[in-house]
């Protein structure tokens, strides 16, 4: 098995494992609690995240709280969330203003976006760890939109990966287009930096 099998189906074990994790819920709510608590002295103000899709830890209702926070500190910049659109022509994603309730539409590969609101570039990036693992290394989808994405943006956001303890990889080799993410934290706390 070449490189390239051995991480599709690496990818598809894991996402089979977390799909079938039978303490999901439990998990989930440690994970609120460390990204609240994380979340807690960081100065920013616009944060991008995701929309979980194939049993992804959810982190939108701590993203939620932590601008509600914002609001009753009566900051003078309103904090904001960004979800991402996908552009299709490049390949790469970018931030549209987020808020609970505000109007969805499915992007191309049928993941909820938001519609019509505005474009946003957060200084904070939440991403979606499929596996992870020493170093800052995530395993994604393999779509290289993240990566690209990353390579892009400027000036360039801290970038924080989100997963459970069942997706760190001990083995996992990084290909030379991997970018290593500045953090990571699972159900048990931060993970990366150590």
């Amino acid at each position: 098995m070449d490189k390239a099998e051995a991480k599709k189906a690496l990818r598809k074990a894991l996402i089979e494992e977390r799909l079938n994790l039978p303490d999901r819920l439990a998990r989930a709510e440690a994970l609120q609690r460390v990204m609240r608590i994380w979340l807690f002295d960081r100065p920013d103000a616009v944060i991008g995240a995701y929309w979980p899709i194939k049993g992804e830890f959810d982190p939108l209702p701590a993203l939620h709280r932590w601008k509600e926070d914002g609001e009753l500190l009566d900051e003078p910049q309103r904090r904001r969330i960004g979800l991402p659109v996908v552009n299709k022509e490049h390949k790469t994603l970018t931030f549209h203003a987020w808020y609970p309730g505000c109007p969805m539409e499915e992007d191309a590969y049928g993941i909820p976006k938001p519609k019509d609101t505005e474009i946003i570039v957060p200084t904070l990036l939440f991403v979606p760890c499929v596996g992870y693992s020493a170093g800052g290394y995530r395993l994604g989808y393999g779509g290289g939109f993240y990566d690209r994405t990353l390579a892009a943006l400027q000036p360039k956001p801290f970038t924080v990966g989100l997963g459970y303890t069942q997706g760190y990889v001990d083995d996992f080799e990084p290909e030379a287009h991997d970018e290593p993410l500045d953090a990571i934290l699972n159900d048990n706390g931060v993970v990366w930096p150590v």
